[in-house]
């Protein structure tokens, strides 16, 4: 049976993955992306062994047990717009109740306007990673698609996800030494609404799927503030997490 298959990662408890809920959370094996500086690495690879992953029937357990301590689900991954699991989880965590938000990169955006489209599976909160220049993604984090490619994909997702309430969106980087640089901030930000949540992370060097990057310096404070500076002189809502 499809929801006995080993399929995810299961964070019982999270506060900070769903904005202003107690959550939990399901990482989804299966990614289209190779980020050089991805953690998730077994998921991204599929190449973990079973006996480290969730079933969807644990999932739904952990959910039933868990009604009226817990208010949101966080689908993430990998891409969860990739797997079949994605709808069935959705739907029967609506109907426990639970508030549901997908994490996703961006690069699926028929996908996303299908679930978005669909009065039982829309997402109540959209969390989208914009990476770098869509120049970039090609050669760094993937081997398919091209600038224009990249561009078209990225900018049709913030679109869609641009429709809803600002309160049920935002933005998220990675601030990896040479993915993202100045030059990079401004080219994201043409992508965005003027009013996103734009939350930018410290990169973490260890455990990266590139093992070269974790020899890669993080920026320093000061580095990373003069980054988000720059960043808030094009979309206000520009922030460190």
């Amino acid at each position: 049976m499809i929801l006995e298959r080993p399929a995810g990662v299961l964070i019982k408890t999270t506060c900070v993955d769903y904005p202003g809920r107690v959550a939990g959370s399901f990482f989804l094996k299966g990614c289209n992306l190779t980020c050089p500086y991805c953690y998730n690495i077994n998921l991204v690879k599929d190449s973990g062994s079973d006996e480290e992953l969730n079933t969807v029937s644990e999932l739904f357990a952990h959910l039933e047990k868990r009604q009226g301590i817990l208010s949101g689900l966080v689908i993430s991954g990998g891409e969860p717009l990739l797997s079949p699991y994605t709808p069935l989880i959705i739907k029967k965590a609506k109907e426990l109740g639970y508030k549901v938000k997908i994490d996703t990169n961006g690069t699926l955006p028929e996908k996303l306007e299908e679930l978005m489209n669909d009065d039982i599976l829309a997402p109540d909160f959209v969390a989208m990673d914009i990476k770098t220049s869509p120049y970039k993604y090609s050669s760094l984090m993937c081997n398919f698609g091209n600038e224009e490619f990249f561009t078209e994909k990225l900018a049709k997702s913030a679109a869609l996800i641009s429709k809803m309430e600002s309160s049920q969106r935002e933005w998220r980087t990675v601030l990896v030494p040479g993915l993202v640089e100045k030059a990079d901030i401004k080219n994201m930000a043409a992508i965005l609404p003027e009013d996103a949540s734009w939350q930018f992370a410290q990169f973490r060097n260890g455990n990266c799927l590139n093992p070269a990057y974790n020899d890669l310096t993080p920026y320093t404070d000061s580095e990373i503030t003069s980054l988000i500076e720059y960043a808030k002189s094009f979309i206000s809502g520009a922030e460190l997490r």
